[in-house]
């Protein structure tokens, strides 16, 4: 007889099966172009040690590492890690700029600390994966004066007029923020917001969508 935690995690890896089968299933899954509302948050930010959780393909980390970044990449998916690593390689960066792993954010997260840990539209199906509770532990990586980045989608696309019963919360920074229960007297929120993005829908139409930003400094 399966306990309640077994189920859970079984749910869990078969999501995370998903996510290979995914990108298995294709030569490129996403467009290898650093993530424009990424770039924007963490492009004036000093440079250290960064961890991006739930990295894909690697082209937010690789775009960290190009400028003066040290950072651990970490998927599910062995094979977006491997891309992420031939990514790397051909640009010239050495694991010592950039390193890549391949795990469960909700078993794996590196100890740390980091100057800058990031996550990108990393949503949820809860229980089976615990956003909240990965953000909480994401947190409890950031070094002293470093800083959590999280950047979600703050609302479905605008051309999904009826988005299917599966799809994850989508909150807005002010309303997840809480939710973290970070101690408000070792941190100060820097951004909290959400910002239109521009792209196309899937006919070729230009559209906006939500990104929400939450940027946190760890005080000290």
């Amino acid at each position: 007889m399966h306990t309640h935690e077994e189920d859970t995690r079984a749910r869990r890896r078969e999501r995370n099966a998903e996510w290979e089968r995914r990108y298995a299933e294709t030569d490129r899954f996403w467009s290898h172009r650093v993530n424009p509302t990424f770039a924007d948050v963490a492009g004036p930010l000093p440079s250290g040690t960064a961890l991006e959780i739930g990295c894909g393909e690697g082209p937010d980390a690789i775009w960290l590492a190009e400028r003066g970044w040290r950072v651990t990449g970490l998927d599910v998916s062995a094979t977006a890690v491997a891309r992420a690593r031939a990514a790397a390689t051909e640009r010239g960066l050495g694991e010592e700029r950039v390193s890549f792993l391949t795990g469960d954010a909700a078993e794996a997260l590196p100890a740390g600390p980091f100057d800058l840990v990031a996550a990108t539209f990393l949503h949820s199906w809860e229980p089976d994966f615990p956003r909240i509770a990965i953000l909480r532990a994401a947190a409890e990586r950031v070094d002293v004066g470093g800083r959590l980045l999280i950047i979600s989608h703050a609302a479905v696309p605008p051309w999904v007029r009826d988005p299917p019963a599966h799809v994850p919360a989508m909150r807005t920074p002010a309303e997840e923020l809480p939710l973290l229960g970070l101690d408000a007297t070792a941190w100060d929120p820097e951004i909290v917001e959400v910002r239109p993005r521009a792209t196309h829908d899937p006919d070729g139409h230009p559209a906006l969508l939500d990104d929400g930003v939450l940027l946190l400094r760890r005080r000290g």
